[in-house]
């Protein structure tokens, strides 16, 4: 009986072609010295003789700039051949692993996990009502090595959403709830781009495939919350760590530039091509260029995504009073503002307008802990609104 995929290799999986075998080189014509890295191999070819042993893998090693206690030699070939003019020809190849690759790392055993991913069953048919839940899910930050890392991000995200599912079906009995409303908040992806690099370390995924889960796990809400409600609308807005492009330490193309929002323009194809299978009723939303927020009706109440890094902690109304006194701005009439950033759960108001800031999926920043002591509290927010209001806020985890 075959073995089943880890959940999360299925989600990292991706179409690749064949291999393609290596030029056949000529020593004596080609080259003098050769190095060839790729991912947890490396090569070195010497056309020369060359002592062979330990201590002259470790030179070879540092003579080509590798790192001698990042990789270890496992093998070596000496090759022999009469040159035309008749003079003999040596060829020395040492062959080198990396030292506990990254590849052992962040293939995590998930098996359990396969059936949490399954696209959420409903009960009946989609409801229509005057009701509508907001849904928030932030901070992921798949790649982070901290607290249980990506196995355990990514096994709380598929099981938040699947449970607020089931919460969402089951207020379903007491509000006429047609219109779910899911707002990814930014930093899905850790990227590379963060204290200047400084995370890259701590970071095991490379940045496609942290681009591949977010893809994959907005999919996943997709399909799950699609039958639930009569209209369904997902939006995604910028954060700090997935900006695509910094130099310098600076952001220097659009505020909208962002690898979360074009992960959700990606979903959003792919349901375009898939409309005949009941999607037509899902629409998605990320800023207009140059722009870092979404503002939608759901339900008569306008809300307001944005990720929450352009004001100070505890700021929110400040920078949101800032905004809505430009009067083409469309947070000239938000009656909710939703944010992540911060990591922890904030509910607060202001006479009738209210601001919930997300919690972070992550279940810790490691130098946060160590600055305070304080773990995280992950999860995302389900809550209801209704003709401005916020009448119901849960936390879900």
């Amino acid at each position: 009986m075959d073995t089943p995929p880890s959940l999360l290799s299925e989600l990292l999986s991706k179409p690749v072609g064949p291999a393609t075998p290596a030029r056949q080189t000529v020593p004596e014509r080609d080259f003098t010295r050769q190095v060839e890295v790729t991912g947890d191999s490396a090569e070195v070819v010497i056309n020369a003789p060359v002592k062979v042993g330990e201590d002259a893998a470790t030179a070879t090693l540092i003579e080509q700039d590798l790192d001698p206690t990042e990789w270890e030699a496992v093998g070596f070939k000496v090759s022999e051949w009469t040159r035309p003019n008749g003079e003999p020809g040596v060829s020395t190849k040492f062959a080198f692993k990396r030292r506990g690759s990254v590849t052992d790392r962040v293939r995590f055993p998930l098996d359990e996990l396969l059936a949490t991913i399954r696209t959420h069953e409903p009960s009946g048919a989609r409801p229509a009502g005057d009701h509508g839940a907001v849904i928030l899910i932030g901070d992921t930050q798949f790649g982070k090595a901290d607290g249980d890392g990506v196995e355990g991000t990514l096994t709380r995200a598929i099981d938040c959403i699947n449970k607020a599912a089931d919460r969402l079906e089951q207020l379903s009995d007491f509000y006429s709830i047609g219109h779910a409303h899911v707002v990814f908040l930014g930093d899905h992806v850790e990227g590379f781009v963060s204290q200047g690099g400084a995370n890259v370390w701590r970071t095991p995924l490379t940045l496609t495939e942290q681009i591949r889960l977010t893809r994959r796990m907005m999919l996943h809400g997709v399909l799950t919350f699609a039958p639930l409600v009569s209209l369904l609308t997902l939006a995604g807005v910028p954060g700090n760590h997935d900006q695509a492009v910094r130099i310098n330490g600076k952001g220097v193309t659009t505020y909208d530039d962002s690898h979360d929002v074009e992960a959700l323009i990606a979903v959003s194809d792919a349901v375009k091509l898939a409309e005949s299978r009941g999607l037509d009723h899902v629409e998605f939303y990320v800023p207009q260029t140059d722009e870092l927020t979404v503002t939608l009706d759901v339900a008569g109440t306008v809300v307001t995504a944005a990720h929450g890094h352009m004001w100070r902690p505890g700021r929110h109304f400040d920078w949101w009073k800032g905004q809505a006194f430009n009067q083409a701005s469309p947070m000239h009439q938000t009656d909710l503002l939703v944010a992540g950033h911060l990591h922890h759960l904030v509910v607060d108001t202001d006479g009738p307008r209210t601001f919930i800031q997300a919690p972070a999926l992550e279940s810790e920043s490691t130098w946060f802990r160590h600055s305070t002591g304080t773990t995280g509290a992950p999860g995302i927010v389900l809550a209801l609104t209704k003709d401005g209001q916020t009448n119901l806020i849960e936390h879900i985890r």
